[in-house]
């Protein structure tokens, strides 16, 4: 991967603690960080945040690069939350990963552009090693893959006129 690319990331109050954390850290690996809140643990709703990360996401997903040029992370309480509000966004492939395994696997054959991780079930040591293996995984380009998720991308051309 020659430049890093962009990783806009947002919370809830759920996973607003982890996300300063994990903010910090993705800073050190030398990527440029776009925070879209919340900015504390008060009260707020997920989808929010899911779709303000998603839009950033899906408006610069034109292929199935290797790389996308902006990545997007996402922390609640569970993930699942944001997951769904942010796969309602043309172009988004949102997953959530609690190790990194599933993490790795999301990137090479999904191609995932969205991370989910639980601020309730996921410790900023476990945070940091999957952020890092998805982030650093490519999309393997294999034909199987691309065919799967071009089928997707039709369909979305269908539903997103």
């Amino acid at each position: 991967m020659n430049a890093k690319p962009k990783v806009v990331i947002g919370a809830d109050h759920g996973g607003y603690k982890l996300k300063e954390e994990l903010k910090q850290f993705l800073q050190q690996l030398g990527y440029a960080v776009e925070d879209v809140g919340t900015n504390s643990e008060e009260s707020c709703d997920y989808p929010d945040y899911a779709f303000k990360v998603a839009e950033a996401v899906g408006k610069n997903s034109s292929s199935l690069d290797k790389f996308p040029s902006v990545f997007g992370i996402l922390l609640c309480r569970s993930a699942a939350g944001m997951m769904i509000a942010a796969n309602k966004v043309k172009g988004v492939r949102a997953v959530a990963a609690l190790d990194e395994t599933a993490a790795k696997h999301s990137r090479e054959h999904n191609a995932a552009n969205v991370l989910g991780l639980s601020g309730d079930w996921t410790s900023l040591e476990d945070a940091r090693i999957i952020t890092e293996a998805w982030l650093e995984t490519p999309f393997t380009g294999e034909e199987r893959h691309a065919r799967r998720l071009q089928k997707i991308a039709e369909f979305e051309k269908k539903v997103f006129r």
